[in-house]
């Protein structure tokens, strides 16, 4: 068996500073430290981080007075930020800052007073902080279909902003639509998508047309990690989510000779190389790392680390 393994894979930059900011929040201060929803989508990253001490809560109210919280790496709404400094709480906002792009890009387009098409999925975190910028002025659209329900009123002037972690295909089609019905809407001036997002799809898209089978580490609930999975599906693959090696099946591998193997930008590394570690052992695989682009991006971590 071949084990193609895709490049770039695993965190992004982004993560990899939300990451290392809430490790070092817990060096410098000490457990309890409180974070404002996952500080990424990983169930693994989560459960340890538990257990090192950080309280992972859905409302400020859950935080004491005096307490130090963090912001996830998904952004949050003004509101949120606002009943934090009510109670002076001690904040450091781990928001990625191509997230952050977005909530200004909202900002911006509402102070032109237009309505904005968000394209996103309902309940994201992300999705839920940018929609708090303007409330009232942001309509969520999830697929084409959205768009036939919106209101086209001609004294209406639109524009529109995706979430970050998007499958590009799928949000092409969308936006194609939404040119197509409102002409002179405007979008970002560059695109929202995130460079880790198009970059993994990218190559797992290649790697898949060489394989018989695609496996794509992550959590349900990561967004990207998701729309890996659905790309290699697309390049007519069958292609599996597994949080880690013990979900995988026997049944299918069955006649597999190559599997193609990546995983989402909230993934730690040791997980994906457990997977490598089942296919040498178990499968004797030959594995060869296909290196599709190289990233070099880094954040700076936030204000107060």
């Amino acid at each position: 068996m071949r084990l193609l393994l895709a490049a770039p894979r695993g965190f992004c930059a982004g993560v990899e500073m939300a990451i290392k900011a809430l490790n070092l929040m817990l060096e410098r201060f000490g457990p309890p430290v409180y974070c404002y929803h996952q500080v990424v989508h990983n169930h693994t990253v989560v459960a340890e981080f538990v257990q090192r001490g950080v309280v992972f809560v859905d409302s400020v109210e859950q935080v004491p007075n005096g307490a130090r919280l963090a912001f996830s790496a998904h952004g949050v709404a003004p509101q949120i930020r606002a009943e934090a400094a009510q109670r002076s709480i001690d904040v450091v906002d781990l928001s990625c800052p191509l997230v952050q792009k977005v909530h200004q890009e909202a900002r911006n387009f509402a102070r032109e007073d237009r309505t904005i098409a968000l394209i996103g999925h309902r309940g994201h975190d992300e999705v839920m902080g940018v929609m708090g910028e303007a409330p009232g002025k942001i309509v969520l659209i999830e697929n084409i279909e959205h768009i036939r329900a919106l209101n086209f009123d001609g004294n209406l002037r639109f524009a529109y902003l995706t979430q970050t972690t998007l499958s590009i295909d799928e949000t092409r089609d969308i936006v194609h639509e939404l040119k197509r019905r409102v002409p002179d809407i405007v979008g970002p001036s560059s695109q929202d998508i995130c460079y880790a997002t198009q970059n993994r799809q990218d190559a797992i898209r290649q790697l898949a047309r060489a394989a018989d089978l695609v496996l794509v580490v992550g959590s349900a609930n990561s967004s990207n990690t998701v729309n890996l999975a659905e790309a290699a599906h697309q390049e007519g693959k069958p292609s599996y989510r597994i949080a880690d090696v013990s979900e995988i099946r026997m049944e299918w591998l069955d006649q597999v000779e190559t599997v193609a193997l990546t995983s989402g930008a909230s993934v730690p590394e040791t997980i994906v190389q457990e997977v490598v570690s089942y296919f040498r052992d178990r499968w004797h695989a030959q594995v060869e790392e296909h290196i599709v682009k190289k990233e070099n991006m880094h954040f700076a971590l936030p204000a107060g680390l």
